[in-house]
């Protein structure tokens, strides 16, 4: 039995894979993949901190912009301490080996992003959450950290407590051994879900991986916890047109301009996400292509700050920015909702189990999250999180669980096998993120997304007759994407009622028939859970 198992191994889980095993814990880190393919490594922008290298900044100052762009939906508790944190974790980071971009006098160099006052986010190039993650890896590595890749989660092993009142324990996880095909039982006196997020529900319209389907969401609500603000997706305004690839908000922040097919800018670049997202949209409704335009910053300017954009505008738009317009639209790109976490970053309804990053709600994000904030949280949260895992790991009885929930698991996945391929979900997982997009994204309204709700709760009832097309055991794909699109349609409900009850207009959820941001009925998260398997949501104020 290990003390501390961590689910997830981008960011968030090495941060607390290391700050747990400094704790004096056992830690076991899994992951569906490898550690240097997590989505951590896509963040290029930079991650926040007031250090004030650049102009005359504040930790205040950084705590007022989150609150700002969180439109009211945050708490401030945990928005003071992930902002004080901020330049201990730059310090820690530089500690560790992260090269940080420099300035003359040798401090971290600084770049504004959307919707921040300052120069405050720390970068390396357009590389940094690429520097970061394999930063952190080689530091696990060093440390002697145990690993476990190629493991998919299915689902978590709780205990219930014998006063029915408490929460149950957590006691571990079961995972599929992808090169097998075999489910694993792992004991635990702790976990620590750090699983990503769930912007692939929009498919084809994201600049996240495949694999980003909440699958430790989807597991925390089934073994009874609960879920907070799922409508909450925020829709980043530069992607590739043709590819969906991201082109970071560096390329505003360095001086880009975004234009019109008249050659006209319709937008500041540097507003929040949100706001530019929505004016690139209704750009493209009007008939408009909309451009991101970095010629005027010259060519050595952009091979020192943004050599990556420059790379990939090149291999998937066949574009040079050095000479040409880049084509751009907005989509799917963070999820501020998922997890519902108490200050402690555990999870609201399982004792002893933690969430931190993407698929976490720990409230600092709100209704929109603010530029370099996702790179912050998932330092400094990370270290919160090992560090209070580790604490109830050794303060805890080494009890195993028993194999019910593995002999469950089993069962599930030697049915898979036994489904009739009728109808092929991969043409379905098309279909849905179309419709997400166009239906339940950037513009919403209720007609749209009770048209979307009813498409899901269709395809769910279709589920049995979208069977697997290879029916071999060993490093079958074609199962992994079967369990994580089962994982995208449980999340899509989801999303869909917070999206249709929420009757407001707030950060990144607009709806066109209910303009208005409401605070007096709306000011509040949207939460859910499972009641004898049925979804149940309400509005609630509280901080726990």
């Amino acid at each position: 039995m290990v003390d501390v198992l961590i689910i997830g191994d981008g960011g968030a889980g090495l941060s607390a894979a290391l700050a747990a095993k400094a704790s004096g814990a056992s830690v076991l880190v899994v992951g569906k993949n490898y550690p240097t393919n997590s989505q951590t490594s896509m963040a290029q922008g930079g991650i926040n901190a007031a250090l004030g290298n650049v102009d005359s900044d504040s930790i205040e100052s950084h705590i007022q912009d989150t609150i700002a762009s969180a439109k009211g939906l945050c708490d401030e508790v945990m928005v003071t301490k992930m902002c004080t944190q901020a330049p201990h974790a730059i310090s820690w980071l530089e500690s560790l080996g992260v090269p940080f971009s420099r300035r003359e006098d040798a401090s971290v160099a600084q770049r504004r992003l959307g919707g921040a006052s300052h120069k405050r986010a720390c970068y390396s190039q357009d590389y940094t959450g690429l520097k970061i993650l394999h930063t952190l890896y080689d530091t696990c590595l060093k440390e002697g950290i145990e690993f476990l890749n190629e493991r998919y989660l299915l689902n978590l092993i709780t205990k219930p407590q014998e006063n029915p009142k408490l929460d149950p324990l957590i006691k571990g996880a079961t995972l599929l051994e992808i090169a097998s095909g075999e489910v694993k039982q792992i004991d635990a006196k702790s976990v620590i879900i750090a699983t990503g997020g769930y912007a692939s529900l929009y498919h084809g319209f994201t600049t996240n991986a495949f694999g980003s389907t909440g699958d430790g969401i989807c597991a925390v609500i089934r073994a009874g916890g609960y879920l907070s603000d799922i409508e909450f997706v925020q829709f980043h305004p530069t992607a590739l047109k043709h590819s969906s690839i991201l082109i970071s908000e560096s390329a505003r922040g360095e001086g880009g301009y975004l234009l019109n097919s008249k050659g006209e800018r319709f937008v500041d670049e540097l507003l929040p996400r949100d706001s530019v997202a929505r004016a690139i949209y209704a750009e493209i409704g009007r008939g408009e292509e909309v451009f991101l335009d970095i010629r005027h910053l010259g060519e050595e300017k952009l091979m020192e700050l943004l050599p990556q954009e420059m790379h990939l505008c090149r291999l998937h738009e066949g574009v040079d920015p050095l000479h040409e317009l880049i084509p751009i639209k907005p989509v799917a790109h963070y999820t501020m909702g998922g997890i519902d976490v108490k200050r402690s970053l555990e999870v609201r309804g399982i004792k002893g189990c933690f969430a931190v990053g993407e698929c976490s709600n720990a409230k600092v994000h709100g209704a929109n999250r603010l530029g370099g904030n996702s790179l912050l949280e998932i330092v400094a949260f990370g270290k919160l999180a090992g560090e209070n895992a580790s604490a109830y790991a050794l303060a805890c009885e080494e009890v195993a669980a028993n194999d019910t929930q593995f002999k469950s698991d089993q069962n599930f996945i030697n049915g898979i096998f036994y489904f009739t391929n009728q109808i092929n979900f991969y043409e379905k997982r098309e279909f849905i993120g179309k419709i997400f997009y166009h239906n339940a994204g950037i513009v919403r309204s209720d007609t749209k997304l009770k048209a979307v709700l009813a498409a899901i709760r269709q395809i769910q009832k279709e589920l049995p007759f979208m069977g697997l097309g290879d029916k071999s055991k060993q490093n079958n794909t074609n199962l992994v994407d079967f369990i994580e699109f089962g994982n995208a349609l449980e999340l899509s409900e989801i999303l869909l009622v917070g999206a249709i009850s929420r009757n407001e207009s707030r950060g990144a959820h607009f709806r066109e028939d209910f303009p208005v941001q409401s605070d007096e009925q709306f000011g509040a998260h949207t939460i859910y859970w499972k009641e004898d398997g049925v979804l149940c949501a309400d509005f609630e104020r509280r901080y726990l």
